[in-house]
């Protein structure tokens, strides 16, 4: 079913590539800095931290002590919670197409994600992913976070993959880097939190602009 397909294990980041979560991301982000009274900081310069774990997020962004990392955590992930109505994070377009071709395509689709198991598993379930999504790596399953070949390279052992095989999508430097790291080839994506420069820069081995492009990316046309 798979035959004369150039990849056959699909490695999805979420935040900015399937789910447009970059509104309530950066919402929440102003809340929790606000809320605990620390330094200000831009809604871009917070964007350039999505895709990192949430303590490292925070951390990377303000100088603060460990303990402080660990209440910007908590205290986001309360606050998200609370921001995370029903509607809030819409898939982009062509997400939920794409993947059902490429699932019929023979494909195995997978994610790795900095989100938190329960907050991942809960988006996977509210938009209907559960069918087509046959592994998960959450930050809860890795000791090393993106952009550390960790969850690449769990994912690949654990379905039996080479990294010739294997093709990582995601939106922001650090999926790039972690699929480069364990050895499986790279796609950008251009309408999330990174930009067309930055996939260059970093030498992402396709980049695309609309999600329903990784179909011809996977083809061997």
């Amino acid at each position: 079913m798979n035959e004369g397909m150039r990849y056959k294990l699909i490695i999805l980041d979420f935040d900015g590539t399937l789910g447009d979560t970059r509104s309530i991301i950066l919402k929440t982000m102003q809340q929790t800095i606000a809320h605990l009274g620390l330094e200000k900081r831009t809604d871009e310069e917070c964007a350039a931290m999505i895709g990192l774990p949430l303590k490292k997020t925070f951390t990377t962004l303000i100088p603060m002590s460990d303990a402080q990392g660990d209440l910007c955590a908590e205290t986001y992930r309360r606050l998200f919670d609370e921001n995370n109505i029903p509607g809030a994070v819409p898939v982009f377009p062509n997400v939920l197409e794409t993947i059902s071709q490429l699932s019929e395509m023979g494909c195995t689709l997978t994610i790795a994600s900095s989100r938190s198991t329960p907050s991942l598993r809960g988006f996977i379930r509210d938009l209907d992913l559960e069918e087509s999504i046959k592994y998960v790596v959450s930050a809860d399953d890795v000791q090393h976070a993106k952009p550390h070949p960790e969850p690449v390279i769990k994912t690949m052992e654990a379905l039996g993959f080479s990294p010739e095989e294997t093709l990582v999508v995601g939106d922001t430097v650090f999926d790039i880097l972690m699929g480069q790291r364990a050895g499986a080839h790279t796609v950008g994506v251009t309408y999330g939190n990174g930009s067309l420069e930055e996939m260059k820069a970093n030498h992402a081995d396709y980049i695309i602009d609309d999600f329903a492009q990784l179909a011809c990316i996977v083809k061997d046309v």
